[in-house]
């Protein structure tokens, strides 16, 4: 069985803390795209694992992961990320694989990505991590995959300040290197658990172009980098947070303006701990958006929904949503591709009543205050999709399970 999990927003929706409680009963996580620029965080016990190369499922000491063919790999950022986590006690040892098709995040892609976004008119917001770069040698046909370092014709044929970074690693890689599409086809019968980057409105695709990462943070590409065909996918959820986030530039329709909404937003950034994991930047915060979030559900046809972090509201009086976008006296109810009207829209808000009480021991949808089951129901209607996860806090039993996926 193979079940997708993505992100539906632009990315930071909490992910890793989904993947990972799903990942219990998974036998494979695989993370099909992106690289280090990512960054998933897990609250396990007492302990907490900040990833951003590895699959969220590492943290559970039976299972294996798989770095999939859409990925760009970083061998430095990866090891380094090893180290940290063998130090917080995992044995990782011959339970993470990494797809021969994937590509080699080199130094000199750093440099060139940091440079390009520098020299740009309209500066993206880069991590300067390499990501994009790597992605555009892959799309000239000039990058280099994991299974070319075991190549000697085209391993002898790359620079000689390639082979030097890459010596450090070659062997080290060696055993962990696999055929993705055999492997998956050997595996079928397992469940699979596919763990997305980012999230879809940072599609290289369907996303706010060109304000979007260079992978494909999209339902599809589960299949794409993941070793296996579209007919194969038996579930996708997409996860998203009571609120809306951004890191970087590019348009955010239903941002919270300083000058009306800025204790809201610095009360939410730090309740939320809206901080970017892999970068440490402050997230841009918002109303949620329900016209992008529709348009998330439709764009990867989610069988459901996963709502997170809403116990950041336990405490404001008054819940509002972005249900819709004024743009020159306009009401704009689908999600635009044209900028230009994200950048003018205005959101148009629907206020909710709050539920001015602590969700965190909360265990069942039942028990949920009917303010709170009363927002839920109206982005269901919204969407036309089911919230069948709610989180209520950082750790895995702070989780409202309202369906079985591996059923």
């Amino acid at each position: 069985m193979n079940l997708v999990v993505v992100g539906a927003q632009w990315g930071d929706e909490g992910k890793g803390k989904i993947v990972d409680y799903l990942a219990e009963d998974a036998d494979v996580i695989l993370r099909f795209s992106g690289g280090a620029n990512a960054g998933h965080t897990i609250v396990a016990g007492d302990v907490t694992y900040k990833l951003h190369l590895v699959p969220s499922g590492i943290v559970y000491a039976d299972k294996s992961v798989i770095l999939g063919t859409g990925m760009v790999i970083d061998p430095d950022a990866l090891f380094s990320e090893l180290a940290t986590i063998e130090e917080q006690g995992i044995n990782w040892n011959n339970r993470i694989y990494i797809s021969d098709r994937a590509h080699l995040v080199l130094p000199r892609y750093r440099e060139e990505d940091v440079e390009l976004d520098k020299n740009r008119k309209n500066p993206i917001g880069t991590t300067g991590r390499g990501i994009g770069v790597t992605y555009a040698h892959k799309a000239h046909r000039d990058g280099i995959r994991v299974g070319d370092m075991y190549n000697e014709k085209i391993y002898a044929n790359l620079p000689e300040e390639d082979k030097a970074y890459l010596n450090k690693f070659k062997e080290k890689m060696r055993e962990m290197v696999i055929d993705l599409c055999s492997f998956m086809a050997e595996h079928k019968d397992k469940r699979i658990l596919f763990e997305g980057a980012q999230g879809v409105l940072l599609d290289l695709d369907v996303g706010t172009y060109p304000y979007v990462s260079s992978g494909y943070s999209q339902a599809a590409g589960a299949a794409m980098g993941g070793g296996i065909g579209p007919r194969a996918i038996d579930g996708v959820m997409g996860v998203f947070k009571a609120y809306s986030t951004r890191v970087g530039n590019g348009p955010f329709p239903s941002e919270f303006q300083s000058d009306k909404e800025g204790e809201l937003e610095n009360y939410i950034r730090e309740t939320g701990r809206e901080y970017g994991v892999t970068t440490g930047r402050p997230r841009r915060c918002g109303y949620l958006d329900l016209p992008a979030l529709k348009y998330a559900c439709r764009i990867n046809s989610l069988d459901s929904l996963v709502l997170t972090h809403l116990d950041v509201y336990d405490e404001i009086s008054e819940v509002k949503a972005c249900i819709g976008y004024e743009c020159d006296g306009e009401i704009v109810e689908d999600f635009p591709s044209d900028l230009s009207i994200l950048e003018k829209a205005v959101p148009v808000t629907k206020t909710f009543k709050g539920w001015n009480k602590s969700l965190k021991d909360i265990k069942s949808f039942d028990e949920l205050p009917k303010e709170a089951k009363e927002y839920i129901k109206f982005i269901e209607d919204y969407t036309e999709t089911s919230v069948d996860i709610v989180s209520v806090g950082y750790k895995r039993k702070e989780t409202i399970l309202r369906k079985e996926f591996w059923s």
